[in-house]
């Protein structure tokens, strides 16, 4: 899952930036929102953080844009602990949840991760596609109870195929969902992850989840579409 960090604080942003990468988000960040803006409307992300205090464009601003544009991109506020009214307008304005200043990294993650869940219909942080187990959570897989050993960047293509169980999904949007602009992205880079996830799937005991639809991309279900 990727997510856009907008907040002018060098400090919190590097602090949020952390630890959302720390927990396997793909992360981008920038500290204006005009910035903030030109990223949103570009990228395809999962959730946006964003403060409403900003230089060149307020959150505020940005938020209104965003909606304007019919983008839906979940997005949290961060405010001051005194800007109840800012709050309530950003609430009416198109923001889907706030967390005030100073806050717990413990509890923006808890957020963002039900934020990007609510926005893709799940009501709890486990999936399960057939015999498979998805835990948001926890960032584990399980095949009728067995654990699977996967690596981050496995772990979060096995979920975001998981989200969209049923459905093609792209190479090019995986990519995007996957990497932020730091990472370096191989051509075969998504082949190889699923390769390896099916690998470890066959081995867990998981009959074949994740299937190709030639010149389009992945699909995760129980039987291959025809």
């Amino acid at each position: 899952m990727r997510i856009l960090i907008v907040e002018d604080s060098d400090k919190i942003r590097e602090s949020v930036a952390q630890a959302l990468r720390e927990a396997d988000y793909a992360v981008d960040a920038v500290a204006d929102g005009r910035q903030g803006f030109i990223h949103a409307q570009t990228g395809d992300y999962d959730a946006v953080v964003l403060d409403l205090g900003l230089p060149e464009l307020d959150g505020l601003s940005v938020l209104k844009k965003l909606r304007d544009k019919k983008i839906a991109t979940p997005v949290l506020l961060l405010t001051a602990r005194d800007a109840i009214d800012d709050r309530v307008l950003g609430l009416q304005s198109g923001a889907d949840d706030y967390l005030v200043k100073p806050f717990a990294l413990d509890e923006l993650l808890a957020r963002v991760q039900a934020l990007i869940r609510r926005s893709q219909g799940k009501s709890t942080p486990k999936i399960h596609v057939g015999p498979l187990m998805i835990d948001q959570v926890n960032k584990s897989a399980s095949v009728r109870g067995r654990d699977i050993e996967l690596t981050p960047r496995e772990f979060a293509l096995l979920e975001y195929l998981a989200h969209r169980a049923g459905k093609s999904v792209a190479r090019h949007e995986l990519e995007q969902h996957l990497y932020d602009d730091r990472s370096q992205v191989w051509s075969n880079a998504i082949d190889s992850t699923v390769c390896a996830l099916r690998a470890k799937l066959t081995v867990a005991g998981c009959p074949p989840l994740i299937h190709t639809r030639r010149k389009v991309g992945y699909v995760l279900q129980e039987r291959a579409v025809k």
